[in-house]
């Protein structure tokens, strides 16, 4: 990867690997439920995503009464299921349906004594077929997956080193499986009032202002992988705030906006690590200052100044 070891950042359209990623969240989502359901709370739900591995992605360890891990490789494409007792079950990810891989993977899960429950169904995603009758979804072609986690891997190092930049309570960069999209957010110490029509989750994840920034692959809405940040509360008059570099763009999401720094962009510029993180500061200067957040002295000391 371009912004870690001079090798080029590969291209990453969306629509060659559409039908991939679409298999493939649906994949996750089914680890991700499982995770919900097994894994301890966290405040701000920071104990539901994916952290980034050496091959992969993992759930990291979690169990009630059985201590496990479920990783997915994505070099030789296998999710394994490991137990800290010893007994373990692998299966190998290419050629199945969305059925095929959920009925393997609560397969595996009971041979090796979890008993996991879920509910089966994608949440946050057009077609809501249950899981156990999806077999639409079942392509899965290696180059593309083992594409998307080099691609995820190098905006991971440069969302970590972003997240150095700054005293403020942040969150682990970690994939969230509902989204599809790789996050680091930095918190306020104000607390936001929420009205009672605010459903729970939202209510848990943004119980404080928050400046986010992440990475995401691109949907029906904006259909090309991109640098993002947002802030919530969004704050009056934030998409009026410059961005740099020029290519990065405030773009209209519902009610509020998103700043957007296309991944192409980034993949053609000269310097791909200075380009995202002038984008990054850029942005959280702007929802931050606007916010009335102490940006100095939240500012650490290798974060440059872009107030």
């Amino acid at each position: 990867m371009s912004t870690m070891s001079g090798a080029p950042l590969p291209p990453m359209p969306l629509e060659p690997w559409i039908e991939t990623k679409e298999t493939l969240h649906r994949f996750l989502q089914v680890v991700g439920k499982v995770k919900l359901d097994q894994a301890p709370p966290r405040n701000h739900w920071w104990h539901v995503p994916f952290h980034l591995t050496g091959r992969g992605i993992t759930t990291r360890p979690m169990g009630r009464e059985l201590i496990f891990c479920i990783d997915l490789d994505f070099l030789d494409h296998r999710l394994a299921v490991t137990t800290v007792r010893g007994p373990s079950r692998s299966f190998s990810l290419e050629g199945l349906s969305v059925a095929a891989f959920h009925e393997r993977l609560f397969t595996a899960l009971r041979e090796v004594g979890i008993d996991a429950a879920i509910r089966p169904v994608p949440f946050d995603l057009t077609d809501r077929t249950p899981f156990p009758e999806d077999h639409a979804h079942a392509t899965y072609v290696p180059e593309q997956v083992t594409r998307y986690w080099q691609v995820l891997s190098a905006a991971g190092l440069l969302l970590e080193e972003f997240a150095g930049r700054c005293y403020a309570k942040t969150s682990p960069v970690h994939h969230f499986w509902h989204t599809f999209d790789l996050a680091v957010t930095r918190f306020s110490d104000k607390r936001v009032v929420h009205g009672p029509d605010v459903d729970p989750v939202t209510r848990e994840a943004y119980s404080h202002e928050v400046v986010s920034s992440g990475f995401w692959f691109g949907d029906q809405t904006f259909p090309e992988p991109a640098f993002y940040s947002y802030t919530s509360p969004e704050p009056e008059g934030l998409a009026e705030e410059p961005l740099l570099p020029a290519q990065g763009r405030w773009v209209t999401r519902g009610a509020s906006h998103l700043a957007v720094l296309p991944y192409e962009v980034v993949r053609t510029s000269p310097d791909p690590r200075a380009t995202v993180l002038t984008f990054l500061e850029s942005a959280y200067a702007a929802g931050a200052s606007r916010a009335g957040w102490d940006v100095d002295a939240l500012r650490s000391d290798d974060a440059p100044d872009l107030t």
